[in-house]
C-alpha cells in the first residue's frame, strides 16, 4: 500500500472517529436531559403553589452562575472532558428524585446541586466540540469555523430531541383522565380575563392551574428516572496546557473584555426567552386555557422544531452568513411577542399554540447555534473561558426569568424580552463590526509584511 493511500485511509478513519464521538456525546446529553427537561418544563404548572416550581428552577441557574465562574476550567483540568461530563450527569439525579416530595427544603438544594454540575458539563461539551473542529479542519481542510457550526448544529439537533421523549412521557401520563383547564371548568368566559398576557402566577395560579394527583407525578418521576444515564465520550483532556488557576484567571479576565461585555445582553436574552417559553408561556397559555396535560405536547413540538432548526439553519448560515439569519430570527421573534400581547387563548384555538411553539423553536435554534459558535470563533484558544461565560450569562437570563415569574404579568415579561432582544442584537452588530475591522487590519498588516518581504528578495536578487 502506498504512503498516499495510508494517509488517505488515516484521514478517513480519523474524521469518522471525530464524528462518531460528537454523535455519542449528543446522544448522552439527549438521554440525560430527557429526564431533567421532562420534570423542569412542568415546574410552573405542577408546583405552582407559592412559586415552588420556578423557585427550584431559579436555584438551578443560581448554582450555574457560581459554577460557570469558578468550576468548569478547574474541573476540566483535573478530570478531563470525559470524566467532567460523566460526573456532572450524576448531579441531575437528586432533582428528579425530589419531585416525589416537592418541598422547598428538597427542591431548592437539589436545584443548586444541578447548577453546580451544569457548568462543567456544558463547558466540557463546548470545549470538546471546539477542539475536535480544529483537529478535523487540519485533516479535511475545511475551516474550523464552519466545522464548529456544523458540530454544534448536529449536537443541538440530537440534544433537543430530549424535549420530545421527556414531554411525551409526562403528557401521556398527565393527559390520561381529566385534562380540562381549571378555568374552563369554572367559567369559560374567564379565560380571556385570567389566561394569556393578563396571567399573573402569584394571583391566578390557584384558580387557573389544576393540581395533579400525587400518583401521576410519582409515575412520571419513576419513568424519567430510568432515563438518567451517562456515556463514555472518548476524550480525557482539555487540551489547553494551562494550570487550573491560570484557566480560572483567563475566565475572570474574559468577563471584562469589551466584546464579551457587549455580548452579555444577547446571552441574557437567550436564557430569558427559553425560560419564558418553558415556564410562563406554558402556564399562561397552555395550562390555563387548555390543561396541564397539553404542556408536554406543546413543548414536544417546540423541541422537534428546535432540533430541525439547529441543522437546517447551520447549512443556511453557510450560504447567507450569520447576520441575515439572526436578523430573520429577530423579526420572527418580534412577531411572536406581538402575538402573545394581543392574542387571547381559547380551547377552540389550540392549534395556535403549536404554531407558536414551532416558530419559537426555530428562532431558538438560530440563537443557540449561531451565538454559541461565534464564541468559539471570537475567542480562539480560550474555549473553556469563552463557553463558561456564554453559559454564565445565559444562566443569568434564566434566573431573572424565574425570579420575576410569579410577580409580573405575562405582558410585562414580554415587554422586557422585546427590550432585551433589541439591545442585544444592536450590541451584537457592534461586536461583529469590531471583529471584522480587526481581522481586516490584520490581513492588511500580513499583506504589507508579505509585500516588504517580496521587495527585499527582489532587491537582493538585483544585487
Amino acid at each position: 500500500m502506498s504512503k498516499k493511500q495510508v494517509t488517505s485511509e488515516f484521514k478517513s478513519n480519523e474524521t469518522w472517529r471525530i464524528l462518531k464521538n460528537v454523535v455519542i456525546i449528543s446522544i448522552a446529553f439527549m438521554v440525560q436531559f430527557t429526564a431533567y427537561s421532562g420534570a423542569a418544563n412542568l415546574q410552573s404548572s405542577i408546583n405552582a403553589e407559592a412559586g415552588l416550581g420556578t423557585a427550584s428552577l431559579a436555584a438551578v441557574y443560581a448554582g450555574l452562575i457560581f459554577s460557570n465562574i469558578f468550576l468548569p476550567v478547574i474541573v476540566i483540568k483535573w478530570l478531563g472532558t470525559k470524566w467532567a461530563m460523566a460526573l456532572s450527569f450524576v448531579t441531575y439525579m437528586p432533582y428528579i428524585a425530589a419531585q416525589l416530595l416537592p418541598r422547598f427544603w428538597t427542591l431548592i438544594p437539589a436545584g443548586l446541586f444541578v447548577g453546580f454540575g451544569g457548568g462543567p458539563l456544558w463547558c466540557s461539551k463546548c470545549t470538546y466540540l471546539s477542539v475536535v473542529s480544529e483537529a478535523h479542519s487540519k485533516i479535511s481542510n475545511i475551516s474550523a469555523e464552519a466545522l464548529l457550526t456544523r458540530f454544534l448544529g448536529l449536537f443541538f439537533m440530537i440534544f433537543q430531541l430530549n424535549q420530545v421523549w421527556g414531554n411525551l412521557i409526562s403528557s401521556l401520563v398527565l393527559s390520561s383522565g381529566d385534562n380540562e383547564a381549571a378555568v374552563t371548568a369554572l367559567n369559560e368566559s374567564l379565560i380571556p380575563e385570567l389566561c394569556g398576557a393578563n396571567f399573573l402566577p402569584s394571583a391566578d395560579a390557584g384558580d387557573a392551574l389544576q393540581p395533579q394527583p400525587p400518583e401521576k407525578i410519582q409515575m412520571i418521576v419513576e419513568i424519567l428516572a430510568i432515563a438518567c444515564a451517562s456515556y463514555d465520550t472518548g476524550r480525557s483532556g482539555s487540551g489547553t496546557g494551562h494550570s487550573g488557576m491560570a484557566l480560572l484567571v483567563v475566565t475572570l479576565k474574559l468577563l471584562i473584555e469589551p466584546n464579551q461585555l457587549m455580548l452579555v445582553t444577547i446571552n441574557v436574552f437567550i436564557g430569558l426567552q427559553q425560560a419564558f417559553f418553558g415556564a410562563d408561556f406554558t402556564a399562561a397559555f397552555v395550562s390555563c386555557a387548555i390543561g396541564t396535560g397539553t404542556v408536554g405536547f406543546v413543548m414536544m413540538t417546540y423541541g422537534v422544531a428546535d432540533a430541525i432548526g439547529c441543522v437546517v439553519t447551520g447549512y443556511i448560515a453557510k450560504v447567507t452568513g450569520r447576520l441575515p439569519l439572526l436578523c430573520t430570527a429577530a423579526i420572527v421573534q418580534a412577531g411572536l411577542f406581538v402575538s402573545i400581547l394581543t392574542w387571547r387563548p381559547h380551547p377552540s384555538e389550540e392549534y395556535v399554540l403549536y404554531i407558536i411553539a414551532i416558530l419559537w423553536g426555530l428562532c431558538d435554534s438560530v440563537w443557540i447555534v449561531q451565538i454559541n459558535a461565534y464564541y468559539g470563533i471570537l475567542f480562539p484558544g480560550r474555549e473553556e473561558a469563552a463557553f463558561s461565560n456564554f453559559r454564565l450569562w445565559e444562566s443569568v437570563g434564566y434566573i431573572i426569568a424565574y425570579v420575576i415569574s410569579p410577580y409580573l404579568r405575562t405582558s410585562a415579561k414580554t415587554y422586557l424580552l422585546i427590550v432585551m432582544m433589541i439591545i442585544g442584537i444592536a450590541l451584537y452588530f457592534v461586536v461583529e463590526y469590531r471583529d471584522r475591522k480587526a481581522k481586516k487590519k490584520l490581513d492588511e498588516k500580513k499583506k504589507d509584511l508579505y509585500t516588504i518581504g517580496c521587495d527585499n528578495i527582489a532587491f537582493q536578487n538585483i544585487e
